[in-house]
């Protein structure tokens, strides 16, 4: 029955696995020879399905994954992935029986959190996998680099914590994907910070796998020597907003968003379309009424703000508010639209295109986020 319903959906995202397979490769061309991928896989894969596209990563040789919570590290388990899974938020003592059950790695995200784990491990008699985290500038989670002067110290009391095994530490850019002069700085601080840490580890024999979170490689940056890189959204062909022109070349999004028409409605002038007026027509406007909506992860605050689908290979404009399950989009001059007509809304259309940084933009936030806003009831065919 699901696989019926699928079929016949009024909406759906289709996934190019082998577009995501070429990602890597161009990843991997960006970065030192030295240096390996971590995937995040975080929130369903940003929506692309994090158990499909870890299976396609682990088979390209892809070995560490990154998840946000300890439910998303066991379902990856529970379907197969064998590399190693590494936490990358909160875990709460109450489920840290995970940890040791599904061999994921915890994030150590302070020092008295690490100590409380080094507890449960030591109650248990179980060796718990953790990486350190050094906040170098997020100012999020991990031992703050305002305390430099003992953040080494710490860094090795939590490395000799006799129930954990300690075997990374790493930090996160916060502006990486800036490339004024002001927030380039910045990351190189960071990457200085990150840096003494770690020569202040090497005289004492610890040596853990050090990684560095970079959404994108700004070529103007100082160039650490780590074992491990993020890409951010790169692996789907999608970097931070201000680098579109610099990444498009290289990567091909694997996703393509879309829905069917309803039959289209003549509006004679100043008609109004929906419940409250948001659009008044001045001339005589066919409209069209897609099949999508907010609820399905189309934003509503692009309303009324020139956002378009694709359709026959045009762009056509959205018109009024963006409903919960529909929307309608301005047909006028554009022949043979007809019901069950595919419109395309991230994606490609014969020489036209539709990406998600250009949806972001109208919406004012990352690309990050419109990814996640897509819903699980629209369907993921992966091809």
């Amino acid at each position: 029955m699901e696989n019926v319903l699928k079929s016949n959906t009024p909406s759906w995202l289709e996934i190019d696995l082998t577009r995501i397979s070429h990602n890597i490769k161009e990843v991997q061309k960006l970065i030192p020879s030295t240096s390996k991928i971590m995937a995040i896989v975080k929130a369903n894969g940003y929506g692309h399905g994090d158990v499909e596209c870890s299976r396609m990563m682990e088979q390209q040789g892809i070995d560490f994954f990154g998840v946000s919570s300890v439910d998303e590290g066991v379902r990856l388990r529970e379907n197969g992935i064998q590399s190693p899974i590494l936490v990358l938020g909160y875990t709460p003592p109450v489920h840290f029986h995970y940890l040791n059950e599904a061999s994921l790695i915890q994030t150590l995200v302070s020092k008295e959190y690490a100590e409380k784990l080094n507890a449960y491990a030591k109650e248990q008699n179980v060796v718990v996998k953790a990486h350190a985290k050094v906040n170098t500038g997020m100012s999020r989670i991990g031992i703050s680099h305002r305390i430099m002067h003992i953040i080494s110290r710490i860094s090795k009391a939590l490395v000799r914590l006799k129930h954990l095994n300690v075997s990374g530490i790493f930090s996160h850019f916060s502006v990486s994907d800036c490339l004024d002069e002001e927030n380039c700085a910045f990351t190189n601080h960071q990457i200085a910070l990150f840096e003494r840490v770690l020569a202040d580890l090497r005289p004492e024999g610890l040596t853990p796998v050090q990684r560095i979170c970079r959404q994108l490689w700004n070529f103007k940056l100082s160039e650490p020597a780590l074992d491990y890189v993020r890409p951010g959204l790169l692996w789907m062909g999608v970097p931070a907003m201000m680098h579109w022109q610099f990444a498009r070349h290289r990567s091909f999004s694997p996703h393509g968003m879309e829905g069917k028409c309803f039959p289209g409605k003549g509006y004679s002038a100043r008609c109004y379309g929906q419940l409250r007026p948001s659009f008044q027509a001045e001339v005589c406007t066919r409209v069209a009424t897609l099949a999508v909506g907010y609820a399905d992860g189309f934003p509503r605050s692009v309303s009324n703000q020139g956002a378009c689908v694709l359709l026959h290979g045009r762009r056509v404009p959205i018109i009024g508010n963006i409903c919960m399950d529909q929307m309608m989009v301005d047909i006028t001059g554009l022949d043979g639209v007809s019901e069950g007509d595919v419109a395309t809304l991230i994606g490609c259309d014969g020489d036209e295109v539709l990406s998600v940084d250009e949806l972001s933009r109208l919406a004012h936030t990352i690309n990050n986020e419109t990814l996640c806003w897509i819903s699980q009831r629209v369907p993921r065919i992966y091809k």
